[in-house]
């Protein structure tokens, strides 16, 4: 059983103090919480096999799930990585800073811990002005998985962080609510073709109409994990869920009413189409796939404080962004 060093965990305003603060924890081999675009971000110095154990230990997450690092824009990634592709410069120009991760041949820099051993790593360079603010301040790669006990919903708010990790880190900077919503997308730039390790915000389609191509990974379970997500259950909110086909709104509102009169509190998780079918507690999405994508977690969190059940239902917006919400669902509500 692992023992914690018991931390007073400050949840602070992003400013010249806390950056200064975060510094001093980062160079000094402790986790801080701190947001991104898509969302917070639980940050090690990525050199350090002692601190990158750390992140492992305090989400109890599994050893062989690798983690992404994250550096700022002016930061020279060619230090830690080899680039043996020009799309890999179009991609770069088109995305970044951004909510795409590149996954590259490594140069060795990166603690293994990190890398689960393999010989890539994956690379992100965050757009969200916090997250630039504290990685030039630390001017180190931080290497970053979502900052929440493994298996729980992404934190999409510095208090999702804390409420996880209170005593486990010692600060978590607080930057707002993410727009983004949803991880970053994870691209496998080593192959002449990318290939897609998990959906996100940017695009299949994106991708191709920067590059010409793009691919998604046909790993299976059994695989060894190459990027996060791509193994394991993620994003379960603690309360008994639900997930529905769009056109079984007639079978979900009667297992609703069903539950209601068990006394069950339960509460209806849909986009803008669906939700006005429904008759009863709503935790709306939005209605376009970006709307969605920003509201997810957000609304995943508010369930487990409003709701014994959550009934969710699929989206197809007919964008192609549908792809990782739908696997944010399938693995949260499924």
């Amino acid at each position: 059983m692992t023992c914690f060093k018991p931390y007073n965990t400050e949840l602070l305003q992003i400013n010249d103090k806390s950056l200064n603060l975060a510094k001093e924890y980062i160079l000094g081999g402790e986790l801080v919480g701190f947001p991104t675009e898509t969302v917070y971000g639980l940050g090690a110095i990525a050199y350090s096999d002692e601190a990158v154990k750390k992140i492992f230990e305090a989400k109890g997450r599994p050893s062989d799930n690798p983690l992404i690092v994250h550096v700022h824009k002016d930061y020279d990634v060619g230090k830690l990585v080899s680039v043996e592709y020009d799309y890999v410069y179009k991609l770069r120009e088109a995305f970044l800073p951004g909510p795409l991760t590149m996954v590259y041949k490594s140069k060795g820099m990166i603690s293994p811990v990190a890398t689960c051993g393999l010989d890539t790593v994956g690379i992100r360079i965050p757009s969200h002005e916090g997250a630039q603010e504290f990685l030039h301040a630390v001017n180190v790669p931080v290497a970053a998985p979502s900052a929440n006990v493994s298996k729980h919903t992404s934190p999409v708010t510095a208090m999702h962080v804390y409420e996880d990790l209170k005593g486990k880190i010692p600060l978590v900077l607080d930057g707002g609510k993410c727009s983004g919503g949803i991880e970053s997308t994870v691209l496998d730039i080593t192959t002449d073709t990318p290939i897609i390790l998990r959906s996100g915000l940017v695009t299949s389609e994106m991708i191709k109409s920067v590059v010409g191509k793009c691919e998604y990974s046909n790993n299976t379970s059994a695989d060894k994990v190459r990027a996060p997500g791509m193994k394991y259950r993620h994003y379960r909110p603690n309360c008994e869920t639900y997930l529905f086909k769009r056109d079984c709104v007639a079978e979900a509102q009667k297992l609703a009413e069903e539950l209601t009169l068990q006394n069950k509190r339960v509460y209806f998780m849909a986009d803008g189409k669906i939700a006005g079918k429904l008759s009863g507690n709503i935790l709306p999405l939005g209605d376009t796939a970006e709307e969605i994508a920003s509201n997810l977690y957000y609304a995943l969190h508010k369930a487990e404080e409003v709701a014994d059940v959550l009934i969710a239902f699929e989206v197809d917006t007919g964008s192609d962004v549908d792809v990782g919400i739908m696997n944010r669902l399938s693995e949260s509500c499924g």
